[in-house]
């Protein structure tokens, strides 16, 4: 399935980098390059960032890259680190790469990607001006896949920087397009309003607010939700509290706006004087999780709505279950406070059993018993404080893997030592037979290049008698033994043997003449022959020597790389933990000031509550009382 998906990854970077024709089908892929998005895909960003950062290292210092598979896709490749890291949140280090990118000999659309890329950096840390100068130099054609995204986000950076006009121009255009009428639409209202035209502004909200979507269109209901509760709040503001019910009404009961919007229902009744229609949308509100702020209000909320109905001894209960609700939720808390103080927030964060799956966020309101953790939900309404814990988790997820590759250095270490008690026993032993065979080896050499060199000579100056065969050998010195014998003597005897021993020289001289060049030739032929046995011998002379190389290699010269591994573990480490310390010591400082403020609104509507239940006893005791004299009078004057 992996190798699938990278074969498939292939063929989308080859698109993506404008090479994948049909004359493309066969060029090689990069392996290497799929591997870092398979990890990418799965959300696996550093993983893939340090695959994707190793291969360009070494594209990078290779000398002839178009050998390199990367060649084809080394654009897309610096592109895709800054991608990445946009995506891991590395939004400085990925301004930088994209800026690169962006500056780079590279095709336009790629560059039109990238400062896409760089624009949305820009906007999401709030420098509209830098977002506005790089979103500008796009030109041309944009790819596909970001058209209509980037039509969007120009929009939005046009709004902020007050260019109202032209993000109402692209917004109109973009609102047709399948799948962003909720999004375009929505953008658009809150352009024209900040433009001055608040009619046509409420209106395209309003519209916005009656897009049909999927029901299983998260984000597009989610946006439809937020253009009614938009709309719905901008009309009580201008006190039309008789308009705004309709479109607070339009919300979901069950989404990520539900409580503010029946809150506002609420609200728009009451200032239409119609109490017991604010009771229906605060009566479902009232019993849902008592940590919503707007939950809280409720809490208030009903029993205002039964006193204006005169009924102020149900108002006056309802009161004092407020009282009770804001004193429980007080005294969570509290416990949270102390929690967080006494560092159980952080240590919760970094549980593992929360990064299970991708919905780690609700998998910690599960956990047993986390006061520190149960305002979790809430504080993660603010973008810093998300983005901070994120940076804390992924600083976490660092810190354990700092402390792996530390482990992984004394397992390497534990090898090392193992190679070496093994080898070095052996190694001196080795030596001296190889150094026995070794010195054969030069003599046998020697002996061959002398052969050779001899060789050589004959073929310029022929010398017969060095090519006599063994036999041959043994004849001649036969004869000069015999010859030795008759060399004095003058009887016919010895003159015949003389004249024979003669004769028998001449044969052999004949025959080692005349055969000269057959011999020579095989001379020649025996020591290609010989060559191909040297060649040989070579070979396993160097196959020891690599071996021996390989054998003490592996154990040695690691000392300075380990501990210079090492020590940068430990550096990087201490600076992790000085992060972790920051990141954690600001963390909890936002979440004690988050739950401080809720502390103190708790006491005001506490007070308040307190209040509002003693004058609701004091009317439903006025009440009864007048009820019971009404009572007894015409009980008097009846005969």
């Amino acid at each position: 399935m992996a190798c699938r998906f990278i074969a498939l990854l292939g063929l989308f970077v080859a698109s993506a980098t404008g090479v994948a024709d049909s004359s493309s089908t066969n060029a090689p892929r990069d392996l290497f390059l799929g591997e870092s998005f398979y990890y990418a895909e799965q959300g696996l960003y550093f993983d893939g960032i340090s695959r994707l950062d190793a291969e360009l290292q070494q594209y990078h210092r290779v000398d002839e890259r178009q050998l390199d598979p990367l060649h084809i896709h080394a654009n897309y490749a610096e592109f895709s680190v800054g991608d990445f890291e946009l995506s891991y949140r590395m939004h400085r280090k990925a301004g930088r790469a994209i800026q690169a990118v962006l500056e780079g000999n590279v095709s336009q659309d790629i560059r039109n990607e990238a400062a896409y890329r760089l624009a949305r950096i820009y906007y999401e840390k709030g420098e509209k001006v830098s977002a506005l100068h790089t979103i500008d130099r796009i030109e041309g054609e944009v790819p596909a896949h970001i058209r209509h995204d980037e039509r969007l986000l120009r929009a939005q950076i046009y709004t902020v920087n007050g260019r109202f006009t032209e993000a109402v121009d692209i917004l109109e255009k973009l609102e047709k397009v399948d799948g962003y009428e909720g999004f375009a639409g929505y953008n658009l209202g809150v352009a024209l309003i900040l433009q001055g035209e608040e009619g046509k502004g409420l209106a395209q909200l309003d519209k916005a607010g009656q897009i049909k979507v999927d029901d299983d269109d998260e984000p597009a209901l989610a946006i439809r939700d937020k253009a009614n509760l938009t709309l719905g709040y901008r009309l009580l503001k201008n006190e039309k509290a008789g308009s705004a019910a309709q479109y607070l009404d339009r919300v979901r009961l069950e989404g990520p706006f539900s409580n503010k919007a029946l809150l506002g229902a609420g609200w728009s009744n009451v200032a239409r004087q119609k109490f017991d229609r604010a009771l229906v949308p605060w009566s479902i509100l009232f019993k849902r999780n008592s940590t919503n702020k707007a939950v809280q209000e409720s809490l208030l909320g009903v029993p205002y709505a039964y006193a204006n109905l005169e009924l102020h001894g149900r108002a006056a209960v309802l009161y004092g279950s407020a009282l009770d609700a804001f004193g429980a939720e007080l005294g969570r808390l509290k416990d949270s406070v102390a929690s967080i103080r006494s560092g159980n927030f952080l240590k919760v964060m970094v549980r593992e059993e929360i990064k299970l799956d991708s919905n780690w966020l609700i998998r910690l309101r599960e956990l047993p018993e986390t006061p520190e953790t149960y305002y979790l939900m809430d504080l993660m309404a603010s973008n810093d404080f998300q983005a901070l814990l994120k940076n804390y988790l992924d600083l976490e997820d660092m810190r354990q893997r700092l402390v792996a590759w530390q482990g992984h250095l004394d397992a390497y270490e534990d090898m090392i030592a193992l190679r070496r008690n093994y080898y070095e026993p052996l190694l001196p032993g080795i030596d001296e037979r190889f150094r026995v065979l070794d010195s054969k080896i030069r003599l046998r050499m020697e002996q061959r290049q002398s052969l050779d060199d001899r060789l050589q000579r004959l073929l310029v100056a022929p010398r017969p008698e060095l090519l006599a065969t063994a036999d041959e050998r043994m004849a001649q010195e036969s004869l000069d033994s015999i010859a030795a014998n008759y060399a004095g003597s003058d009887s016919a005897s010895a003159v015949e043997a003389r004249r024979r021993i003669a004769r028998l020289r001449g044969v052999l001289a004949w025959n080692i003449h005349t055969d000269y060049d057959r011999r020579l030739t095989e001379a020649f032929e025996h020591l290609r022959e010989l060559d191909d046995d040297v060649a040989r011998l070579e070979s396993i002379y160097a196959s020891y020597v690599r071996t021996r190389q390989a054998a003490t290699q592996s154990y040695q010269g690691y000392e300075n790389r380990i501990s210079l591994s090492r020590n940068n573990i430990r550096q990087a480490s201490l600076k992790v933990d000085r992060l972790m310390n920051g990141v954690g010591h600001m963390l909890e400082t936002m979440a004690i000031k988050e739950l401080e403020q809720r502390q103190r609104r708790l006491e005001q509507y506490r007070v308040q509550a307190r209040f509002a239940m003693a004058e609701s006893y004091d009317r439903a005791v006025k009440a009864q009382q007048s009820q019971a004299h009404d009572s007894g009078g015409e009980e008097e004057s009846s005969p």
